[in-house]
């Protein structure tokens, strides 16, 4: 037990690298790259602290270079799932037991790893495997997964902080208690950071965890347990499988120390869970906690008095960055009938300097869509528009997988506000814009609210400070992370807790203590120090 109140060092955002062409960090970080791209990986699932592999091996590619072999990972079957829950349950009452500093310690020193001796290596499996460019990388493997570490870290030692008053004759306090049961990590392609905070942050409070890495992601998720394992973290604490995703769900669904879902994907997906959960409810030890987020189609409205070269900017950037393969990005805009040509002729003209290619040029802008499933999807979007008399494809369109899953930039104008493109959720790098009358600002206000059913992320450009506080109040419910004069992506954690709400999930902000709260269970302890000798109270005389 602990013999002092520790103060852990305080978290600050981890300096993003700028990587600037013939930098000494730019040369480490594609040597790391083509160094790791000519490798042949054979990447086991890991449950209880070892190493499985099972034989049934499937081939890695690169979305830049489909035909390029990376190596294997092991397919594990329902057995192995139950393993992972078994070693879990396993390791969980020496776990619990822990102090906090020696689990804080271990993240702590994950962070440090990261932020050095592995920083190049998790930046490179992130570019090899997700098709990241260097920027994206940096600020999402390195920077946003120390980051969620180091400030985790003190998040938790505030919440635990955090106690009730007490009076005469009484102490009361709160002790916060990791779930009773496994938790069940389910995680993205596309943020590294994300697939390392899901299981992390639930472990880092005293839960043990099953973790299903998205299949497209194992590249960086391999390097993430490596990460641990050199940290400290204790045998079965995180167990990585690769398994069917619905068969994995059907059975850690319906143990009954199922304790909780943190979860990152598409919002269907979610549902199906939340349902099952549901139907199995009667099961369980303790209600479960559910936290997801999901999709999103987010939003720019630029007012009549907005900057013309900020909106195109925000454009640019929020809707092609990671070629659109955020939650937040942008993926539909309003455009005032006064500014749009002048924001069209600023955007084709940035938009004609944007470099498409691998990663391994640091100079390429957009990169691979992640598979061949995105492609064909973005490739469907752009053909409908160019067939249609609703809408038309105005910059960009062009798509090429002879090589790699490669969609060019892509700007959709359309006359009608519930065009397809407009109202659904695409993850790809096709932005839709609708052009209104400068009169119809209120009317805007309303359609960009009611056309989705998602509320993530949203985006208003005004100069004009009533326009601003009309937008503030109107799209109150349309984006749980809502920007002003800024693009709707790149949320840092600390500053700005993540997470939407309707359809994009249960809005628990990933990044604060907000989330952390969801994976403990209070206990409250009152002691009295002089106990009563007498049932009477004074009023029976």
């Amino acid at each position: 037990m602990s013999k002092a109140i520790s103060q852990v060092p305080l978290a600050i955002n981890e300096p993003v690298r700028s990587y600037e062409p013939g930098s000494e960090e730019v040369k480490s970080l594609i040597a790391t790259y083509k160094e790791m791209w000519k490798e042949k990986v054979n990447i086991p699932m890991v449950i209880g602290g070892k190493e499985v592999k099972t034989g049934d091996e499937v081939v890695i590619t690169s979305p830049q270079d489909h035909q390029h072999n990376l190596g294997v990972y092991h397919k594990g079957t329902m057995q192995h799932v139950d393993d992972a829950i078994n070693a879990a349950l396993a390791a969980k009452e020496k776990w619990n037991n822990l102090g906090w500093e020696q689990r804080a310690s271990i993240f702590l020193k994950a962070a440090d790893l990261i932020a050095g001796p592995y920083r190049d290596r998790l930046n490179a499996a992130t570019m090899i495997g997700q098709s990241k460019n260097v920027h994206q990388a940096e600020i999402d493997a390195a920077c946003e997964f120390i980051d969620f570490l180091r400030f985790n870290v003190e998040f938790m030692t505030d919440l635990y902080s955090e106690q009730p008053i007490s009076d005469n004759g009484i102490w009361n306090r709160s002790e916060y208690r990791p779930l009773e049961g496994f938790c069940f990590a389910v995680t993205p392609f596309n943020f590294t950071a994300i697939s390392g905070n899901l299981p992390t942050c639930m472990a880092l409070m005293g839960n043990v965890v099953v973790w299903k890495p998205s299949d497209k992601q194992i590249y960086s998720a391999k390097v993430i347990m490596d990460i641990l394992t050199e940290a400290g973290l204790p045998d079965g604490v995180i167990n990585m499988i690769f398994t069917d995703g619905k068969e994995t769900a059907d059975k850690v669904l319906a143990h009954p120390d199922f304790a909780g879902l943190h979860f990152t994907g598409s919002t269907k997906v979610f549902q199906s869970m939340w349902k099952q959960i549901g139907e199995n409810i009667h099961q369980y030890k303790t209600y479960p906690r559910i936290v997801g987020e999901t999709g999103g189609k987010d939003f720019v409205v630029a007012h009549p008095s907005a900057n013309v070269e900020a909106v195109a900017t925000a454009l640019v950037r929020g809707a092609f960055e990671y070629q659109g393969q955020k939650c937040s990005a942008a993926s539909r805009a309003y455009i005032p009938q006064s500014l749009w040509a002048d924001v069209k002729a600023v955007m084709e003209k940035q938009m004609k300097t944007i470099k498409v290619g691998s990663p391994e040029d640091p100079s390429n802008f957009v990169n691979a869509v992640i598979d061949e499933n995105s492609f064909k999807k973005c490739k469907g979007y752009i053909e409908r528009a160019e067939n249609s008399s609703d809408a038309e494809v105005i910059i960009g369109g062009k798509c090429d997988d002879s090589k790699g899953w490669f969609v060019e930039p892509t700007v959709i104008e359309t006359k009608n506000p519930k065009y397809e493109s407009v109202c659904e959720e695409i993850f790809g790098p096709i932005l839709s814009v609708y052009v209104y009358e400068d009169a119809q600002w209120d009317e805007t206000l309303k359609l960009v609210d009611e056309t989705s059913p998602y509320s993530l992320t949203g985006a208003i450009f005004a100069q004009d400070r009533y326009a601003i506080a009309d937008a503030y109040k109107a799209l109150e419910n349309a984006a749980g992370n809502f920007y002003i004069n800024d693009k709707p992506t790149g949320a840092v954690v600390g500053q700005q807790p993540f997470g939407g709400a309707r359809a994009s999930g249960t809005n628990d902000k990933a990044g604060s203590k907000m989330n952390l709260l969801r994976w403990v269970s209070v206990r409250s302890i009152k002691e009295t120090f002089v106990s009563a000798k007498d049932y009477k109270y004074p009023y029976l005389g």
